[in-house]
Formats: C-alpha cells, structure tokens, sequence
C-alpha cells in the first residue's frame, strides 16, 4: 500500500515538473517572439527564398518560371568567371583581415597607455566608424585619382611614377582593399581598446614586481588576455570582408576586367543588372556555404587558442 502511495506522489511530482518546464518555456519563448518575428521575416524567410529560386528560372519581379534543379549550381561550378570572383574574394580577403587587426591593435594598445591628452587620440583613431560607405569610397576615390590624387603627388615628390590605382588590374583590389581597411579600423579599435581596458591592473603590477618588460608583458599578459577580443574580432572581420560591396560599387563598379568583382558584386549585377534571379541566387547560397564553412573552421582551429579568464 505505501508503495503504491509513493509511485501516485512521485508521479503527481513528475508531473508538476512537467507542467513548471512547460510553463517556463512558454513564458521565455513568449519574450522571445518578438525578435523571432523579426528575424523569421527579415532573415529565415529570404534565405529560405532565396535557396527556393536558386532552384528555378526566375524573370523579373520575382516571378519564377520553369524548374532546373541543380543547373545554376553547375553552371557555376563549371564558371570561369565565379571561379575568378572567388579567387579576388578570398584575396580580399587576406588583404583586409590580418591588416585590419593588426593595425586596429597596435592602436588600441597605444591608447591605452595613461598619457596626457590620449583621449583626443583615441577620438581620432575611432573617427571612422562614422564615416559612411558611400563617404570614404568617395574620399578615396579623390585620393587614387591618377593625376589630381594625393597618392600619386607624394609618389612624384620621392621621384616613383603614379599608379593607377582603380584603373589596373594589379592595383584595383589593393586599392579597394586599403580603403576597407581605413574605414573598419574605427569599430576593431573600439572593441580591442574596450578589451584591452578591461585586463586586470593587477596583474601588470605583479609582472613589474617581476621585473618584467614591456614586450614581455605584451606578449604573455595583453595579448593571452585579449585572445576572446581577437577572436570575435577576427569572426566579424571575416564575415565583414565577405560582404563588402559599397566601396567596390563606388571605386571600380567590379572592373577593371572583372578584377575587382568579388562575389557580393557578381550577385548584384547578375540579379539587378543581368536579370538572372534564380543565377544570382544560387551564388548567394554558395556564398553563404562559404563563409560558414570558413566561420565553422575559424571555431574549430581558433577557439583552441583562446584564453578565457
């Protein structure tokens, strides 16, 4: 008897728990649902959209008309001109990333030094982030001008002829390359400076009474310390990089001969110039393959190196 009185509470217990969960994750997902909403409509719905069309011959206002299947895959799978973009991507790439946080590291760790006056330093160096795409691609576009440019002029000053910085195929990437750099070294200083400021004083302190150096303490105690900055800093530059689209559409417009056309650009002048939906759709998802495999290796390599405090 007492035994079946205690399956009847244990039961009666299991089922109070039940209902708890349900109600727990009821309530959270009801907090949620307003960023679900938003994320189901402006994210999830597209990608699903654009996965859809890349299945089909699309003309213009969206309108799908017949089924190919795989066609726009292999068709660019067997694309010299994607395979093309796709090399000038992942150049790009390498161009910015590594530049990008080197530089946007050496000056966070500047400004964080206690000197007078380091706070109008660290408004300049952080200036960036409110110039717009369109605002320095403009900028830029003046300073690669291959006659009235600022860059040619100092060249001409050390006796080095001009460069054609936009207008060959050799230089055009570099150039776009420099002037994305400029422009996201604004958002990495900000982040790295906000890392390097929240490393404990005390640990320096005891590195002094070692008798440390400062490029000991660098490398032993800064950099360990701010790995999860770099991390995510190295995650968001990559996808960032991915993407770029606004300086090339300004500077080179993807020329001169295609060089400049990574991949962000070949979609948009394969939907919106070409009318080739269901084409342009189908890169956007093999874009989207790629920056997650990339994403998916950088957490799998990197997050090994990462010292969490």
């Amino acid at each position: 008897m007492a035994t079946i009185e205690t399956l009847k509470v244990n039961e009666k217990r299991r089922r109070s728990k039940r209902h708890s969960q349900r109600r727990i994750f009821g309530t959270g997902m009801l907090y949620l649902l307003p960023a679900l909403i938003l994320l189901g409509v402006f994210l999830f719905y597209p990608i699903a959209k654009t996965l859809y069309f890349s299945f089909f011959e699309v003309g213009g206002g969206g309108v799908v008309n017949d089924f190919v299947g795989l066609a726009h895959y292999k068709e660019l799978l067997a694309s010299e001109e994607f395979r093309k973009s796709l090399k000038g991507t992942f150049l790009f790439v390498l161009y910015t990333v590594p530049a990008e946080i080197i530089i946007s590291l050496f000056l966070a760790v500047i400004a964080s030094e206690k000197l007078k006056g380091i706070g109008f330093f660290r408004t300049i160096f952080s200036s960036t982030l409110g110039v717009s795409v369109a605002a320095g691609a403009t900028i830029f576009l003046f300073l690669f001008h291959p006659s009235l440019g600022v860059l040619n002029s100092i060249l001409g000053v050390v006796g080095i002829d001009g460069i054609d910085w936009l207008t060959s195929s050799k230089w055009a990437l570099f150039s776009v390359a420099i002037t994305t750099v400029w422009m996201h070294i604004g958002i990495n200083f900000i982040i790295l400076l906000g890392g390097l400021q929240n490393i404990s004083q005390e640990l320096y302190e005891s590195a002094d009474i070692d008798g440390a150096g400062y490029w000991s303490k660098l490398f032993r105690i800064t950099i360990p310390l701010l790995s999860p900055v770099l991390f995510f800093v190295t995650i968001i530059a990559v996808i960032g990089a991915f993407q770029t689209f606004g300086q090339i559409d300004i500077l080179t417009g993807g020329g001169p001969a295609g060089s400049t056309n990574i991949i962000v650009y070949s979609i948009y002048q394969e939907a919106f110039s070409y009318g080739n939906f269901g084409y342009a759709s189908a890169q956007a998802i093999l874009l989207f393959v790629i920056i997650l495999f990339v994403t998916v290796i950088q957490f799998t390599i990197g997050e090994k190196k990462v010292h969490y405090q």
